[in-house]
């Protein structure tokens, strides 16, 4: 019979904040959870017990870099910052500008989805400098090794596994649901398979006439990542690519394997979140965060937008920043951003701005539906600071405040900002606010006759 969450392994010492969480122990990572969430410690032990919550926080990036934050529905949303080198381009220092760009902005944590170059340099010198967990998709590092896909070896992909875990990555992407018998599923699909990993691991499944050598040598990886405390994100191998293939039977298939593996995790005391579509149309956003919360046993979920539509190539921040807020609405606890170079090209310095921002309102905006303690209070605050033309503080409380300061003083006089009680666009005799305030003024004399 497989173990619940709420029932501990019966493995030795603990090392993973679930382990903790199980036996009662309140560790230094759940109380600084708990004081960025304004939450009880309490509150964050029993929901990782339970596994409704995730610190992802390897035990070596713990020691050095890492401020420690929590994934799970009691928390604020968060988002996720994709970079990492290509195999046609991008250099370590690149990618640690894409890095301090993305956290200076507001990621709560990064991927590095590095094809090329020096991955494990790269990597460390990744983890050296973040202070936010770093997650990693170790396929994509394997693959490197071998001249073909049919090459890859179980051996390989846990050796890699291993040495990313023991540099210090938090969380790792392991394609482990997608399964022999799930591949023809997809015949019927406009785009197919667009997972990176799970498409390399199809092509391997059919090579070899074999099973996913991930599912089949999954508790293997799950002591290893125990090992470390590096947590699951399980990945969504047979995602939607488009509105088409949304919804359909690959999808919930895979799903269903999703819940299964988390249980199977969680008999190992390593935490779990599972990775979720896609792209998918507004009408079914909230049944696949229901599937996901009844298959996957209220695991935090982590998805990729999702697109709600198809048609706006270099725009696909905004046509997945729509899903993001939607989903993180109805229950998602992470949301990993897209950029407007989405199915275009690797992003640039800018580009990570746009997508982290445009990821940054959704994750507020989803908050302010859930009724998150205090998110609605930034929001009043800005608004009473917009009506009483308290420029300054209109900025302070913008998510890009630098952006919000250059659009609004440079079609003004150097300085005019300061006292100008309207903005360019209407100027003084135009101001709704300011024609409003003197109306109210003209009101208040009357009433007292003057």
């Amino acid at each position: 019979m497989m173990l619940t969450p709420r029932e501990p392994s019966n493995e030795s010492k603990p090392v993973t904040q679930l382990a903790f969480a199980r036996q009662g122990v309140m560790t230094d990572a759940m109380k600084r959870v708990a004081e960025r969430e304004g939450l009880e410690p309490e509150l964050i032990r029993s929901e990782i017990a339970r596994g409704r919550l995730i610190i992802p926080a390897n035990i070596h990036h713990l020691a050095s870099s890492l401020d420690p934050m929590g994934v799970g529905l009691v928390a604020t949303v968060k988002i996720n910052a994709n970079m990492g080198n290509s195999a046609v381009t991008s250099n370590q220092e690149e990618e640690l500008k894409k890095l301090h760009m993305a956290v200076h902005y507001g990621a709560d944590t990064v991927m590095d989805l590095s094809t090329g170059g020096n991955i494990p340099e790269i990597r460390k010198a990744i983890i050296a400098a973040s202070p936010v967990p770093l997650g990693t998709v170790p396929i994509y590092e394997a693959m490197t090794r071998v001249k073909r896909v049919e090459d890859l070896t179980p051996e390989i992909l846990l050796t890699v596994i291993r040495e990313q875990a023991e540099q210090g990555v938090d969380y790792m992407t392991i394609h482990a649901g997608i399964l022999m018998e799930y591949l023809p599923l997809v015949k019927h699909r406009i785009t197919g398979i667009v997972s990176r990993g799970g498409s390399l691991l199809a092509q391997w499944m059919a090579s070899h006439r074999a099973q996913n050598p991930l599912y089949e040598h999954f508790d293997e990886i799950s002591d290893i990542l125990r090992a470390h405390d590096v947590s699951y994100s399980l990945g969504d191998s047979l995602r939607p690519g488009c509105l088409a293939d949304a919804s359909d039977e690959a999808q919930l298939a895979e799903l269903k394997t999703l819940g299964e593996l988390t249980e199977r995790a969680w008999a190992k005391d390593v935490q779990v979140m599972i990775e979720g579509p896609g792209h998918v149309p507004m009408d079914q956003l909230e049944a696949n965060v229901r599937l996901q919360q009844k298959y996957c046993h209220d695991a935090p979920f982590y998805t990729l937008g999702p697109l709600v539509t198809d048609v706006a190539p270099g725009y696909d921040h905004i046509t997945s920043a729509i899903g993001a807020a939607m989903v993180g609405w109805y229950g998602s606890s992470l949301l990993c951003y897209v950029t407007p170079k989405e199915h275009l090209g690797l992003p640039n310095e800018e580009d990570v701005r746009n997508g982290v921002i445009a990821y940054k309102i959704a994750a507020h905006a989803a908050d302010v539906a859930r009724g998150r303690r205090g998110a609605r209070e930034r929001d009043d605050a800005l608004s009473r600071a917009r009506f009483s033309f308290n420029w300054e503080q209109q900025f302070a409380l913008s998510l890009d405040p630098e952006t919000a300061k250059r659009m609004h003083d440079e079609t003004l006089p150097d300085g005019f900002y300061k006292d100008a009680k309207f903005c360019s666009m209407c100027g003084p005799k135009f101001c709704s606010m300011r024609v409003s305030q003197t109306a109210e003024k003209l009101l208040e004399g009357a009433e007292h006759g003057h």
